[in-house]
């Protein structure tokens, strides 16, 4: 397995953000994302982190579709390539209806024809083609208008890897079948069928296996100095859970309550769900049992960490993305390197 991990331009000092990428590639880690939601973009800091970094793989994690043209997202894509000289992973993700509508103001609907159109075209303009499409969501050139079909200026570069964030079936598949990568999240180990066995239909509709995807999935690590300071720990982390669970995407879609219940919480995730829904938010974290949030994290003793690593990589997750705990840089940049060193050992 490798080891990567999550970073956001927005939030902790911009500085520190950086002595913690900086550190966390000395300390043999693979591939950092990152992210863009509702907080910073992602392209701006990974052209920084290119300058500062010389071996890691750097990948958005996410490039929200529908914000920017398909073209466009193709251009970063090159343009980022070339800075990080061939170590870009493009990392794509729909989005919600929150996020595209009430921030950006543009249609959530039918986001599994955006993102297969939006695939089709970034990788033709990634190839150099003077691009025609016609799609859809997507036409190319603009229909009844005077432009005739263009290619980008930068040099085109078919080598960049294109990684899917995608939860639902549907967009399993299309992973499955379009992408070099699954970033996922909400991610139980021992219900990971419900996420693999659609991208392994999607891989093989298009003549592939799940050998040719890799699987990158994580979590929150953290480690306990016993089963009573793990008990603590994973109580602290209920509400996190919570607002997942109840407090993410619309009141009518939450793609994150659907995940979990689809791998074995869905009782759970009914009742966090209209518990948060009804405003009783510290009665929703309270419901969230200690051993869901074990389940869905990294946190444990030293041990316990190894072992579920292992379940990890037994279910066929290819690259884990670390997301340390720890009061400040230093107790971050520690538990990350404990991660890293687990990930190669148990790998």
């Amino acid at each position: 397995m490798r080891a990567a991990t999550t970073i956001e331009a927005s939030g902790a000092p911009w500085a520190e953000t950086v002595d913690f990428v900086v550190e966390a590639e000395r300390l043999g880690l693979d591939v950092c994302w990152v992210a863009e939601a509702w907080g910073s973009d992602a392209p701006s800091p990974l052209g920084y982190l290119a300058a500062r970094t010389a071996r890691m793989l750097l990948g958005s994690g996410v490039v929200q579709v529908g914000t920017r043209s398909a073209a466009l997202v193709a251009q970063t894509a090159l343009t980022l390539q070339t800075m990080s000289q061939g170590r870009f992973l493009l990392g794509l993700g729909s989005s919600g209806p929150q996020v595209l509508e009430g921030l950006h103001g543009v249609p959530f609907a039918h986001p599994l024809g955006r993102m297969r159109e939006t695939v089709e075209v970034v990788r033709r303009v990634m190839a150099g083609e003077k691009v025609t499409y016609e799609g859809r969501h997507v036409s190319l050139p603009l229909p009844g208008g005077e432009a005739r079909p263009m290619r980008v200026s930068v040099a085109a570069d078919t080598r960049v890897p294109v990684y899917l964030a995608t939860l639902s079936p549907r967009m399993l598949r299309l992973t499955g079948e379009v992408a070099d990568g699954w970033l996922g999240t909400s991610f139980v180990p021992e219900g990971a069928a419900t996420s693999l066995e659609p991208l392994a239909e999607g891989a093989a509709a298009a003549g592939r296996t799940l050998a040719d995807l890799d699987l990158c999935q994580g979590a929150e690590i953290a480690f306990a100095r016993d089963e009573d300071e793990l008990a603590t720990m994973l109580d602290e982390r209920r509400a996190g859970l919570a607002f997942s669970l109840g407090g993410m995407g619309s009141a009518s879609r939450n793609f994150y309550h659907d995940a979990y219940a689809r791998q074995g919480f869905a009782d759970v995730a009914a009742e966090v769900r209209a518990l948060w829904q009804d405003g009783r938010r510290d009665d929703a974290a309270a419901a969230v049992p200690r051993e869901m949030v074990a389940a869905t994290t990294l946190i444990g003793t030293e041990d316990g960490v190894r072992e579920r690593l292992a379940v990890w990589r037994d279910a066929g997750i290819t690259t884990v993305r670390l997301y340390p705990a720890g009061a400040d840089l230093g107790r971050r940049l520690d538990t990350l390197a404990r991660g890293i060193e687990l990930v190669k050992e148990i790998g």
